[in-house]
């Protein structure tokens, strides 16, 4: 199997014409299945008002690219004629998603229907190992986890790097990320380059949008159409979900919520700001309350893995540690009151918390859900909640991958070569 990514920019429209035609009528079936788990061609034929005659037509080539299989009969009512099933396959297609922050690189690779094939967190210092640096690990990464999902029988279709930044998703330029100390760097040009042989497609965009849409499809709140998503990491960033849609803005630059001026008198940001949200709420404030004596940024000191941070937190919170107690209860009270600005803005149903915001939930969430009730000027009647993400760290590279998954799907001819059909089963 290989991949030939479409020539054109990401969310352009495809140009027009019969072969566009098809191509839009095979990625509305992959929809379907992807939504439905199982249908009959029947089946599809109702749900998307295509002839029949059309559909049979479709699902023939999608059975010789791989990317449907026969999956036994169904019967239509208890007397019904049987209906044979189809569901996603694409065991041969892989998608592979990446997320770089401060502190580590996460990796999430799957193929088309959702089996898991390598997920892994390594800890790398972005900082420190500038830009250059971090690219040469991501590629290294990258490469290892190819092979990986190779092992498994899944080729990539693409990368999809998550970073936490201002992105220019159409160039895939990393216009602004202040805690990596990047200023428009070329990051999906200058990764593919260092990839070489591997020659896969490389997308790039923000975090918090890419762990958002994770959310949407497949977290604790899925489902939702109004939803933020707010990361738990050194930055502070937000997905938001208005109408089941992921919201942009005009320029791509949205949900930079960890920049919103909570706090005039505040300490100084990594965007040059005083007093932003993240100043008071992200992993490095909560380290530095907490355990001053492993707060980031100390010299001759190696950067720990986030996880071991919190999971020390939680253990010092457990047994009751009074500096720590008061350090998440002062996070817990300030995530309530940027959570309220971003109820009074948005009116979402449901603020999921990810990140370390989720690891120590049971104790930040009672604070923040205090002030949250008390600042949103709709309550009781706007109904928000804070809910803690069941993702975990991996949220944005899981939203990577499926940010791939969607380009394949939404351009099935895009996969090149035949093999045999899978056989029912």
């Amino acid at each position: 199997m290989s991949y030939k990514p479409p020539n054109r920019a990401p969310g352009s429209a495809p140009p027009a014409g019969p072969a566009a035609l098809r191509r839009a009528n095979l990625s509305l079936v992959l929809r379907e299945l992807r939504d439905h788990k199982v249908l009959s061609r029947a089946d599809i034929a109702e749900t998307t008002g295509l002839h029949r005659a059309t559909v049979s037509n479709l699902m023939a080539e999608l059975l010789e690219r791989r990317l449907v299989r026969e999956v036994g009969v169904r019967h239509a009512g208890a007397v019904g004629r049987p209906r044979r099933a189809v569901a996603l396959h694409g065991a041969h297609v892989g998608a592979l998603g990446m997320e770089i922050n401060v502190d580590y690189i996460a990796v999430h690779g799957t193929d088309l229907s959702g089996r898991i094939l390598v997920e892994r967190r390594i800890v790398h210092d972005a900082v420190g190992s500038g830009p250059d640096g971090s690219v040469r690990r991501l590629a290294a990464v990258a490469g290892q986890a190819v092979e990986a999902m190779r092992r498994a029988g899944a080729t990539p279709a693409g990368i999809a790097v998550a970073v936490p930044g201002l992105v220019d998703v159409t160039r895939g330029v990393v216009t602004l990320a202040p805690n990596l100390s990047w200023h428009e760097l070329p990051l999906a040009e200058r990764l593919t380059s260092v990839l070489g042989p591997l020659r896969l497609p490389v997308r790039v965009d923000n975090d918090a949008n890419l762990a958002a849409l994770a959310e949407y499809t497949s977290g604790v709140a899925a489902g939702t159409p109004y939803l933020v998503y707010l990361t738990g990491e050194v930055g502070v960033g937000g997905g938001i979900i208005l109408d089941g849609r992921l919201l942009r803005g005009a320029d791509g630059f949205s949900g930079e919520v960890g920049h919103l001026q909570v706090d005039p008198d505040g300490a100084q940001c990594g965007c040059g700001r005083a007093g932003c949200w993240e100043t008071k709420v992200g992993l490095a404030a909560l380290v530095r309350a907490a355990m001053p004596e492993q707060a980031y940024g100390l010299p001759g000191r190696p950067v720990p893995d986030p996880g071991e941070r919190v999971s020390d937190i939680a253990d010092g919170l457990a047994a009751g540690d009074p500096r720590m107690t008061a350090a998440v209860a002062q996070v817990g009270e300030w995530l309530g009151l940027g959570g309220s600005i971003l109820a009074n803005l948005f009116n979402p149903r449901v603020i999921v918390i990810g990140g370390y915001f989720a690891s120590l939930a049971r104790w930040l969430l009672p604070h923040a859900q205090d002030q949250l009730d008390r600042l949103v000027v709709a309550a009781p009647a706007a109904r928000c909640r804070l809910v803690a993400s069941t993702l975990g760290f991996g949220a944005a590279s899981r939203g990577a991958a499926s940010m791939v998954v969607s380009d394949v799907i939404d351009d099935p001819t895009a996969i090149i070569g035949t093999s045999p059909r899978p056989a029912p089963v």
